[in-house]
């Protein structure tokens, strides 16, 4: 199998999904919406954004946590629970990308990718809307992470990194992660895997465009 990739927060997580499960795929970065490239793609993926997962009959899976998941059972990992476990996966991936996930995009958007691709200038209103969101989250997964180290109380699973996929640039975007204790201790735990942190080593993955520094 082939994963098509970049460096952006969805193939980011795919990758270290992947890595951290050392599934048996070639990587390979994309640029769907490059000049001139649409049509090698359309076929693979109709939205035309990555990641993508390629079969070895040309087939394909697109969209991030199907990919976790297909490649979790590639590997037979409980990485992606399945089982009565997996409701209280799926839990967390459903309230994340509504509430702390969505949040933490809000704001990123804002702060590093408009600036980074000059997509105009910040929409304090909408920072405004995402940090209120982001406070109201991070409360509430402060407190379930004060009580146990991962979302699931029998160890790491896809929830974390899904949870945890727009903070590789939090700094940047300004997320109060200084105000909740719990929720940095977590983080730290997942920087410390490889598979997080060094994700792109030995990758043929272009940086991505610096952000200019606010005036």
């Amino acid at each position: 199998m082939k994963l098509l990739y970049s460096r952006n927060p969805n193939p980011r997580l795919a990758v270290a999904t992947a890595r951290y499960l050392q599934a048996p795929v070639q990587f390979e970065f994309a640029a769907p919406l490059a000049p001139g490239q649409a049509e090698r793609y359309r076929p693979l993926n109709p939205a035309l954004r990555v990641p993508i997962l390629v079969y070895d009959d040309g087939s394909s899976l697109w969209e991030t946590d199907a990919i976790a998941c297909r490649l979790a059972r590639e590997v037979r990992s409980p990485f992606w629970r399945t089982g009565m476990d997996e409701p209280a996966m799926l839990q967390w991936l459903s309230w994340g990308k509504q509430n702390f996930v969505r949040a933490c995009d809000m704001v990123q958007f804002e702060y590093v990718t408009k600036q980074r691709y000059g997509l105009g200038p910040v929409d304090r209103g909408e920072v405004a809307k995402g940090l209120a969101l982001f406070a109201e989250s991070a409360a509430l997964l402060e407190e379930q992470l004060a009580a146990r180290p991962w979302l699931l109380r029998d160890g790491i699973s896809y929830a974390d990194f899904r949870m945890a996929s727009f903070l590789p640039h939090h700094q940047i975007a300004g997320l109060p992660l200084h105000d909740y204790p719990a929720i940095r201790a977590w983080y730290a735990r997942i920087e410390a895997l490889p598979a997080w942190s060094d994700l792109f080593a030995g990758l043929d993955a272009p940086e991505l465009p610096p952000v200019p520094q606010a005036a």
